[in-house]
């Protein structure tokens, strides 16, 4: 279970804060979506869960323990918006392989057929795939360090909408084993999917579950 305690976090340049007693529960098995608008904080969200910064205030935690920093590093995947600004590697083979002394072909050929890219060869250049191809290689890329806890900025934004089914549909499936956090503008694009939804606004988590907002026993999502 993830967990988010009270989470505040201002970045220097900032008035006020981004986030403000933010609270946050998403257990494996799950999508789960935050909403909101452009510049909202969504991206800095995943950012603290992910360990590449630190809340002013607050706890995150994973199954009832407090993480430090790099221990969510360790435990979390993320998948920025624009992955292809992020590869490394000048093949698709060496961007799988990067931070791994040794890679079974066996466990990346079993990685890049759940992402649907088992056609693509590991000589192949990142920057020819296609948008779609390019976010399906920064999946693969984390699921090899089988991370418990994915996070995804904005995964569908500037693909078309055959391809957007795609990626929503093989999130699903990657949701089963692992918690899968989204942020997004196009919330409707997961609709039915998502098991937990937040609206984050004005620097506050606005809870849009059916728990928390439908009686007991209506499931359909707001």
């Amino acid at each position: 279970m993830l967990e988010l305690r009270g989470i505040r976090y201002q970045p220097a340049t900032a008035t006020r804060p981004v986030l403000n007693s933010v609270d946050l529960q998403l257990a494996p098995g799950a999508i789960g979506l935050v909403a909101g608008r452009s510049g909202g904080g969504k991206t800095t969200l995943l950012e603290l869960i992910g360990g590449l910064a630190d809340p002013d205030r607050g706890t995150i935690l994973w199954n009832g323990d407090p993480l430090k920093a790099r221990q969510r590093r360790w435990l979390c995947g993320l998948v920025f918006q624009f992955p292809e600004r992020h590869f490394l590697g000048l093949t698709v083979g060496q961007e799988l392989r990067l931070g791994h002394r040794r890679l079974e072909q066996e466990k990346v050929a079993a990685v890049l057929e759940l992402v649907g890219l088992a056609g693509v060869g590991p000589q192949q250049l990142p920057e020819q795939l296609s948008g779609g191809q390019q976010r399906r290689l920064a999946l693969a890329v984390q699921l090899l360090r089988n991370p418990r806890v994915l996070l995804l900025d904005e995964p569908t934004a500037g693909l078309d909408w055959a391809v957007r089914d795609d990626i929503v549909g093989l999130l699903q499936a990657l949701a089963e084993d692992r918690a899968v956090l989204v942020v997004t503008h196009e919330p409707e694009l997961f609709h039915g999917q998502a098991a937990s939804r937040w609206r984050l606004e004005d620097g506050h988590l606005v809870d849009l579950s059916p728990q928390a907002t439908a009686p007991t026993g209506l499931l359909t999502m707001p």
